[in-house]
């Protein structure tokens, strides 16, 4: 049994030209937990992002979307952890991952920042790798494409569709998430259906 999650944090770019591409893909997480409970993420300027409490699975739970540049959200969620006194084992990050073929994902704790800029800018102010991550899979460029242009493009409408599918998936097991329950959220979520 871990910490149960205090604070999920989905990594993006503001701004509208940025809302809809790969690298957003932890915000949109995010945004379907509050779509689903029919909360609102509102500007927290203390948080330098949208944040909302929700209550999910009987326990509150902060969301949090930097609006922060990607490389500089390490200062959003070390602000909320710090006013509420989250400990980084209660953090879940989400955020996109190149690694992963599109429509898989995949939970971890601790680990490097794989070249992620938003996670190397949090492990950097949490001066700790020691947190959860939900890695939402959109897949690599072909060898003719810059990994920074492909992840700040929107994915095809059938990769979009396969995004949702998977962040439907996690939406699925977050009971389990919020419980601590990691073992059986991550078999849940790396076994194919």
């Amino acid at each position: 049994m871990s910490h149960p999650v205090q604070l999920i944090a989905g990594l993006a770019n503001p701004g509208s030209e940025y809302e809809n591409t790969r690298h957003n893909a932890g915000a949109w997480f995010v945004e379907e937990i509050a779509n689903q409970l029919n909360i609102t993420l509102r500007r927290e300027a203390k948080y330098h992002g949208l944040h909302a409490l929700a209550k999910i699975h009987d326990q509150s739970c902060h969301l949090l979307i930097p609006t922060t540049f990607m490389n500089l959200s390490g200062q959003a969620v070390q602000a909320c952890m710090t006013y509420h006194k989250i400990p980084p084992a209660a953090l879940l990050v989400a955020h996109d991952e190149i690694d992963l073929p599109v429509g898989t994902i995949k939970l971890k704790f601790d680990g490097g920042d794989g070249g992620h800029n938003g996670l190397k800018d949090i492990i950097r102010h949490l001066n700790t790798r020691q947190f959860y991550r939900l890695r939402i899979g959109v897949g690599r460029p072909n060898q003719s494409k810059d990994v920074v242009d492909y992840v700040l493009e929107p994915p095809s409408k059938a990769d979009r569709l396969r995004i949702n599918e998977a962040i439907a998936r996690a939406c699925e097991v977050l009971p389990l998430i919020m419980q601590g329950e990691m073992q059986k959220a991550m078999h849940a979520l790396h076994t194919e259906i």
